[in-house]
Parts: C-alpha cells; sequence; structure tokens
C-alpha cells in the first residue's frame, strides 16, 4: 500500500489558506495568529505531515547533521569513538548519520555522495582499507565543507587527523617484548598502503633493527586482519623453520585468531610463544590468556574529531590546514605476554 507523503500544500488545502501561511505557522512566525498556529498543527498532525528537513537544509544552507564514516561498526574502538563524537556534537545541536564501509572502497564513495545529498555540515571519517584512490575525499574538500580523518588518514589531502602514534607504539611493544626475553618476534601486520599499518610495520621494523634484532621478510605478513587472516598467518609462521619466539598482531581480532591456532596446536601461551595485539578491544581481557594490547583512547579520539569539526563551525569558514592531533597510546601489558 502505497501512501503519499503529506505535503505543506496538503495542509494549507485541507484550511483554505496558502502554503506560504501554513509555512509559517508551523516555524511559529509572529504575523500568524495563535487560533491559526493551532489549526494548522492540529490538521498537519492529524495529516501527519514530517518536515522536509533537506529541502529546509537548502533554504538555510545549513542541515546540523554531520556525515560519520567508519570501517566498521562491529568494533569497539569505532563505536567508542562515534558514542564520544555524538556525545560533543549532540551538545552543540548537531545530529550525526553513521555509515560505514565495510573496508570497501566502493561502498565508501556511495557513502559520501549520500551524505554530500544530504546535505551534511561537515564529515568526520575513518578511511576503508582498500582506499588507494583520494578523489571522492578531494569531492568532499571541493563541496567546502570541513572533513576531518581519525585513526586511518592521508597527508596528502591536508586536513585534520586525530590519531595515535603508530610508529611509537611498535616501538612500545618490541620493547616490552626485548624485556620479557623475546629474540624472534614476528609481525603481522595490515596493508602498507594504509598509513596507520604502514607506520606500525615501520615501527616494528626500526625497533627491531635498533635492538640488533633478526629482520627476517619470512616474519614479516601483511593482511586484512580479520580472525581468520589472523589464524591463517599464525599458521604460516608456525610451519616455519625457525619459528618466532612472539608475535605482535596489528588488530586485536587477527591476534584472537592466532590465540585460537595456538591453542589448538598446544603451545603455550606466553611460556612458548608470546603474543600481543592492537587495540584494546573488550574480549582481550575476558579470553584465557588475555591479550596484551595497545589502548588507542577512543573516546579522546572522538571528542578530539568533533571538537576540530565545531572549531570550524566557529570560525564560519573553513581554511583547512594539515593540523594533527597525535596521542600517545597505552599498553595494557596482560598474561599473552608476561
Amino acid at each position: 500500500m502505497n501512501k503519499k507523503r503529506t505535503t505543506l500544500k496538503d495542509i494549507a488545502k485541507e484550511l483554505s489558506i496558502s502554503t506560504a501561511a501554513v509555512s509559517k505557522a508551523l516555524n511559529d512566525d509572529s504575523r500568524i495568529s495563535t487560533k491559526t498556529k493551532k489549526a494548522v498543527k492540529k490538521v498537519a498532525k492529524a495529516l501527519n505531515y514530517q518536515p522536509n528537513h533537506l529541502a529546509s537544509a537548502l533554504r538555510k544552507g545549513k542541515s546540523n547533521l554531520v556525515g560519520v564514516i567508519v570501517p566498521r561498526t562491529n568494533s569497539n574502538f569505532f563505536s567508542s569513538v562515534v558514542e564520544n563524537m555524538e556525545e560533543v556534537l549532540n551538545k552543540a545541536g548537531y545530529n550525526i548519520i553513521i555509515t560505514q564501509s565495510n573496508e570497501s572502497f566502493d561502498k565508501e564513495c556511495k557513502n559520501i555522495d549520500a551524505l554530500l545529498y544530504t546535505q551534511v555540515d561537515g564529515i568526520i571519517a575513518s578511511m576503508a582499507n582498500e582506499t588507494v584512490d583520494l578523489s571522492y575525499y578531494e569531492k568532499i574538500k571541493s563541496y567546502g565543507i570541513p572533513l576531518i580523518l581519525f585513526d586511518r588518514g592521508e597527508n596528502d589531502l591536508n586536513v585534520d587527523y586525530v590519531g595515535i602514534n603508530d610508529y611509537e607504539s611498535s616501538h612500545t611493544i618490541i620493547e616490552h617484548l626485548i624485556t620479557q626475553g623475546c629474540k624472534r618476534i614476528a609481525h603481522i601486520g595490515g596493508y602498507r598502503r594504509t598509513r596507520i599499518f604502514n607506520n606500525r610495520i615501520r615501527g616494528y621494523i626500526d625497533a627491531i633493527k635498533k635492538h640488533n634484532l633478526p629482520h627476517d621478510d619470512e616474519l614479516l605478513i601483511e593482511s586484512s586482519l580479520t580472525l581468520e587472516d589472523g589464524r591463517c598467518q599464525m599458521e604460516k609462521l608456525l610451519a616455519l623453520k625457525n619459528r618466532p619466539d612472539a608475535v605482535y598482531v596489528a588488530s586485536d581480532y587477527a591476534a584472537l585468531g592466532a590465540l585460537q591456532v595456538l591453542k589448538e596446536r598446544n603451545i603455550k601461551v606466553p611460556e612458548e610463544i608470546k603474543l600481543v595485539g592492537f587495540g584494546n578491544e573488550p574480549f582481550t581481557s575476558l579470553v584465557t590468556p588475555s591479550i596484551t594490547s595497545i589502548s588507542q583512547h577512543s573516546d579522546k579520539i572522538g571528542k578530539l574529531a568533533a571538537e576540530t569539526f565545531l572549531s570550524y563551525v566557529e570560525k564560519d569558514v573553513v581554511e583547512q590546514s594539515l593540523n594533527k592531533i597525535i596521542l600517545d597510546s597505552e599498553l595494557i601489558v596482560r598474561d599473552s605476554s608476561k
């Protein structure tokens, strides 16, 4: 059953007044009598009238909506970022529209188009793993609205960015493992094309070299960092003639997959192989053994990204430059590496 959307014209016809008078009445214009306002609102309610916010945004040039793009919503990190972002924006009178790319470049492009069509006042985004072509992000900039990137972002875009120091995080992890007696440390990382994973790989390599530990190509693996990837890459590392005594994984989900394989093979963690993840997902403290991980301060990232957007609103101009807010991470040491 198709139901036609009620318009201002329908209300005007019901009351035999102009659509302009209906619009003014619904917006409490002082030029409209109280009696007319009451009549208009009564009919609007009876006809189930819903304002067209998109049309209103086009008229006013402001929607009070902020678009948010995340790679996935089933991650505690991203859900926490969005929750804290929304808290700040709601207080300032903004609502958010959340979209997820599922790590797909094509879906990310469609999300951007949908948000721009909705006339959002700004976009806060974390890029998909597949994203290499930045033209759609350049498109956002061409619309003259603020673009803020968090966690994952590219310097080439010359926009604001909020995240942690991924390079130093890798140093912290390697130094922790060395203090635990590890001498052959492997890294299951993300793809170098993504800035944060490239920085984690660089940090791993430099820390290994700094402490004169073996830097074998077979100990460094790039992957999508899903749970299944963690399982698959752990199997590869265990098949090596000289297997590692520690594995640093750039995602807690992949670290969980790696832990599953180690337990299935009856390899003792941390006695035989130590394990460190990244992200401090809630399950890291619940599994046995609990997984050592890096806390990314998702609460701070969400609030700072929102505050950065609001700073442009206050200036009422978009003159974006490469303003980076880089937070120090924190290593949460648990049973898997002690």
